[in-house]
This record gives structure tokens, sequence and C-alpha cells, in this order.
């Protein structure tokens, strides 16, 4: 029998001496919480993409060759069993180091059984919810989440309430016989009313309603911001699918200030129209969208010219132009329904008011006004031009596959905890990068092989000054 056998026969029989109880199938709301807190910093959340760290998804049939208390001790300590010798854990050190897995030694067989249960549950679709678009097509958003079970701790605090008070009668009681065996004949057996309101009680009450208040402060002041998987409906129906993934047009083609400012800033009409003077109908909608961008700026599609004087024309005006091209670009493509053209251009030019008009916003003329998304707290600083131009950051380490998404949504939690792991755990890319040339130390120990990487940690990315100054 090979070493790392005899080891894992050893340590499962230790284990075993304090447990009997077998592997759990697992429960997938439980192991969200866990995959949050434990594994969403290095591997993205639809258990298909490669980042820090592999796709989980499948994890389980590719380690079913093994005892799965074999894949266990993998989570919990990788490092122990790559230096075992363990086939499967050899292999994915020689494809994924120098990146170390982190340890999770505190995680319970049941712990890991629910984690394995949510990544499956993603993973095959059989755990969350898939929003579809408008178009029919489906893409998997933020999980649906099943919420903490109220009913069943307001029982269990209703119980232990009742056996409080129950347990304080007997106190009472036995405290009432025990004054009158020592002859104390005034004494006086206490009601249920002097039990609630002796000092005991109302201090304990007082003590729970601060901590249960702080906690509760302290909790929604955590999560003040926090909109992981917030995807609201934009002005326009623009498919990052579309564009990004089909069409392959870099995300800093629109958003150029992330290579070069604080904010990569939402794309002005005119990079729009860079494309979309030659490409005046889409693939999905027609003329529904597209002409909401025109409207907006004022270029007619008919003559391929913008309109002069445009902020003058009155609504009528601006209609005119507009229905002519909607309903001529229908009757062309659709010569046997010239019935239906009047529905179709009412239907339209009310998206197009819908869209770039509003209390605030009267007049169809002016900025589309995109609802932003990614919200950083006011007192985080954050500057693109940092991680992208100099980390060499992937927008999809933050954003997430959104050359996937059809309406984009915020990938990740953007909370501090979040930040502060992908500092630990991400490489500094010195080799070719005049950025760090200025750290000679580090430099020279990756050079003599006393260090085989540098992390954003190692050159003072977890200062608090850094985000917070």
């Amino acid at each position: 029998m090979r070493l790392y056998r005899l080891i894992f026969l050893i340590s499962c029989l230790i284990s075993s001496l304090g447990s009997t109880s077998v592997l759990a199938q697992g429960d997938p709301a439980l192991g969200e919480g866990l995959f949050t807190a434990n594994c969403g910093a290095c591997h993205v959340r639809d258990m298909k993409t490669n980042a820090t760290g592999p796709a989980l998804g499948g994890t389980q049939q590719r380690w079913s060759a093994y005892p799965q208390e074999e894949l266990y001790a993998w989570i919990r300590n990788s490092q122990k069993l790559i230096s075992a010798g363990h086939p499967r854990a050899t292999e994915l050190w020689n494809q994924w180091k120098p990146v170390v897995m982190n340890s999770f030694n505190g995680l319970s067989d049941d712990d890991i059984a629910n984690l394995l249960a949510y990544i499956d549950g993603v993973y095959t679709g059989t755990y969350g919810k898939a929003a579809v678009t408008a178009g029919g097509d489906g893409v998997v958003v933020a999980e649906e989440k099943k919420g903490i079970n109220t009913y069943l701790f307001v029982g269990l605090l209703a119980a232990l309430v009742l056996l409080s008070v129950i347990l304080a009668r007997i106190i009472a009681n036995l405290n009432y016989l025990s004054e009158l065996k020592a002859g104390n004949t005034e004494a006086k057996r206490k009601t249920l009313v002097d039990i609630l309101t002796s000092r005991g009680v109302i201090s304990f009450v007082i003590f729970t309603v601060v901590v249960l208040g702080g906690y509760t402060t302290v909790n929604n002041a955590i999560e003040l911001g926090r909109q992981q998987g917030y995807q609201p409906e934009q002005p326009i129906k623009f498919s990052h699918a579309t564009h990004s993934g089909l069409h392959k047009i870099e995300c800093q083609y629109c958003h150029d200030g992330a290579r070069r400012s604080k904010h990569s800033v939402i794309p002005a009409t005119n990079t729009c129209m860079n494309c979309h003077r030659a490409i005046k109908k889409g693939s999905q909608y027609g003329t529904a969208e597209l002409t909401k961008i025109y409207a907006s700026i004022g270029y007619d599609p008919v003559s391929d010219k913008y309109i002069d004087n445009y902020d003058d024309l009155s609504e009528d005006e601006v209609k005119k132009i507009f229905t002519k091209w909607i309903g001529d670009e229908f009757v062309k493509d659709n010569p046997e329904k010239t019935s239906e053209v009047s529905s179709v251009i009412d239907e339209q030019w009310k998206g197009i008011k819908n869209s770039l008009t509003n209390e605030l916003k009267p007049k169809i003329q002016g900025p589309i006004e995109w609802i932003r998304i990614h919200n950083l707290a006011d007192h985080a600083y954050f500057n693109h031009a940092q991680h992208v131009a100099v980390g060499k950051v992937e927008c999809q380490t933050c954003h997430g596959p959104v050359q996937e998404m059809e309406v984009v949504y915020q990938y990740s939690s953007l909370g501090m905890g979040w930040c502060v792991n992908c500092h630990r755990q991400t490489e500094v890319q010195f080799a070719g990068n005049d950025y760090y040339q200025s750290y000679e130390k580090y430099h020279e120990e990756l050079k003599s092989g006393e260090r085989t990487k540098v992390t954003v940690e190692d050159i003072g990315g977890l200062g608090c000054q850094k985000c917070h100054y």
C-alpha cells in the first residue's frame, strides 16, 4: 500500500474514534453561505469559469476514483495531501502552482457536504434561479437565496422563555420551602409578577436588548450599500453577450476610462455611434432600441446626418423624424405586414418616450440616463487605472463573465473582506512591468529563488490608508 494511503487510513481511523456519522448529502442553501465566506474570493460563482482558482463544477466526479474522505481532506488542507504524494492532489498542484489553496481545517464533514451540494447544484442548474430575458435567452444571475427560517427561531426563543419561567418558578418555590424549613414563618411565595419584575430579570432583558440591538446595527451597517446580484432594467436593452461575447468588442473600447482614470466611465452616446452610424438595425430588436440612441443624440438615420438645432425641435417634430424611419424599415423588412405598421410605430415611439424622458427630464433630446450598478461606499477609494493598467487585472475578475450577460448584474460583493482576500492572494506581475521596478529587494529574491511570488499584500496592499485616507 502506498504511503499516502497508509497516512489516510490512520487519519480516518483516528477521526472515526470521535465520530461515527456517515458523510451527508448536503444542503445547498447552507453551502451557499460557506462558499461566499470561504471560496468566493478565488472561485467563480458560476462553477464553470476559471479564476484565481479552477472552476469547481464537477469536482466530485473528478475525485470519484478516490474515497470521499480524501476529497474532504483536500478541501481542508490541500498542501498536506500534496506532501503525502496523493496523485490527484499532485496533478492539481502542477496545474495551478504556485497559487496555494487556503486551509479550511475548521470545516466539518457536514459543512463540506453542504458546500459540495451547493457547487453541484449551481453547476447542474438544480439550485438557483435563471433569469429569462425578453428575447427568450436564459442567463444565470444571482441565485435565489433561501432566507433564514424565522419561524423556527421564534419557536425556539418562545420555548426558551417558557423554560426560563418554569425554572424561575421552581427556584422561587424551593427558596420559599427552604425559608419555611429554616423557621421563617413570614416567608412569602414569589408570584410570577414578582419574578418578572425582579432586578435580575430586568437587568438580563436590558443586556439582551443592548446586545441584539448592537448586533443588528453592526450587521445592517456592514450590509449598507451591498447589492450583489443587483440587476436593474436599463433604458436601452444593451446586450453585453452580443457586443462583448459574440462580437468580441474589448471592454475598454467602451469603458475607456478604466485604463487611464479612477472611473471606468459610462460610455457616451458618441461611442455607440462609432458603430451604429453604420449598423442601424439590431440583430435582436431591429429598430426598437437603436432608435432610442438616435433620438437621444439627434441623428437622422434616413438622411445619415445629425439634425441641426435638434434641441430646439418640439416633440412632434422629433416624433415625425423617427417614426418615419421606424415605419419605412418595418415595411421594407415585412412587405406582407403593412397593416401592422401603425401599431409597431406606436409601440416603438412609446418605448422611446419611456426610456428617454421622466419627470426631471421631460425632453427626449439629451443624454441616456443609464442606471448605475456597481457603487462603492464613499469612504472606500478605488482606482480602475491602478488595477487595470498597473496590476493587469482582467475586468472579469471583479465583474464576472460579463461577456455572457444579456442583462448585466453585480457579480461580486465588492465588500472589504472580498477586496482584502484578493490582495492576499493576487500575485504582482513583476515581469515586464515598469511600475514595479522600484521593488529591488523582491526582484532579487525572485531571481535567487528565495521567493516564488510577490502578492499585493507584500507591497502594502493591506494598509488601511490604501483605501481609507
